[in-house]
């Protein structure tokens, strides 16, 4: 596996794999890998010539400065990771490597990133569009890959690719949620868990189950209610929002027949850590 951490070195190797023919898949992370992450990779394996993935805490994306400081950092790890699963490059820049300027652009990312996330992260999508922007030029995939849990996100990334132009004949690839045994969808984040919150927050997995159950005899309005009611009634978990949205635009919905694919999207707080999850009803 080949280190690269300039971003004129990742376009060099990516203008030779392009020039032979040969498709490249990507995968965008900020590190502290783990098997979430690995099943992007296992996915862009099997369907490209050449892979590559960035490791890269993109600062323009956090609206938290503490949560920037605490999110956790494991390059040596994670190259070890990359290098076991076949990885041909990783590329791991400096923050003055990715922005030598400031990035002042705002994208006009529409209604799909003013809902839950971007309503409680002001400037988060923003950031993210940035960076995944900058990424896409300096590798020109053919095909890049994101996993569900951020579900949102994925679609401000579809839609950032609308808005910018130059991207023409990518695929953006959405992966299933990798979940621990319990239930505990994966992220960088577990690992600040305590062990006592370690143990209430596959509460939170549950309550989506529940709430599939619960819709077939409630509104949407009510199964919020009830899920947010179960989820809070786990000491040390505490819900910021559940909502129910359409899976394609992102907007809620008041009644299960204004969508052909309802998805019901939570953040819940357990502790001082932030968890994201989802499911599809």
């Amino acid at each position: 596996m080949k280190v690269i951490r300039t971003a004129q070195g990742l376009r060099d190797w990516s203008a030779e794999v392009l020039a032979a023919g040969l498709s490249l898949g990507f995968v965008p992370t900020m590190g502290a890998l783990h098997a979430g992450h690995m099943s992007l990779v296992e996915k862009a394996r099997g369907a490209n010539d050449r892979i590559a993935v960035s490791v890269f805490v993109n600062p323009t994306q956090f609206n938290n400065p503490t949560d920037l400081a605490t999110y956790p950092r494991t390059e040596e790890a994670d190259l070890a990771m990359l290098e076991a699963a076949g990885v041909d490059v990783a590329f791991v820049p400096t923050v003055d490597e990715m922005y030598p300027e400031p990035d002042t652009r705002v994208f006009d990312l529409g209604p799909v990133a003013e809902v839950m996330e971007g309503a409680m992260r002001p400037g988060h999508f923003n950031g993210v569009a940035q960076v995944v922007s900058r990424l896409f030029a300096m590798v020109r995939p053919t095909r890049a890959y994101f996993g569900e849990k951020d579900f949102q996100q994925i679609a401000v990334i579809r839609r950032m690719v609308e808005l910018e132009g130059g991207f023409d004949g990518l695929e953006i690839v959405d992966v299933p949620i990798k979940r621990e045994a319990d239930g505990l969808a994966m992220s960088s984040r577990n690992v600040r868990l305590t062990p006592e919150m370690r143990q209430a927050a596959p509460s939170i997995r549950k309550a989506l189950l529940h709430a599939v159950e619960l819709a077939g005899a409630m509104t949407p309005s009510e199964v919020i209610d009830a899920t947010i009611t179960e989820i809070n009634s786990v000491p040390g978990l505490e819900t910021e929002y559940f909502q129910i949205v359409d899976g394609a635009t992102c907007q809620p919905i008041k009644a299960w027949h204004e969508s052909e694919q309802p998805v019901g999207c939570v953040t819940v707080y357990a502790g001082d850590v932030r968890l994201i999850d989802n499911i599809k009803f």
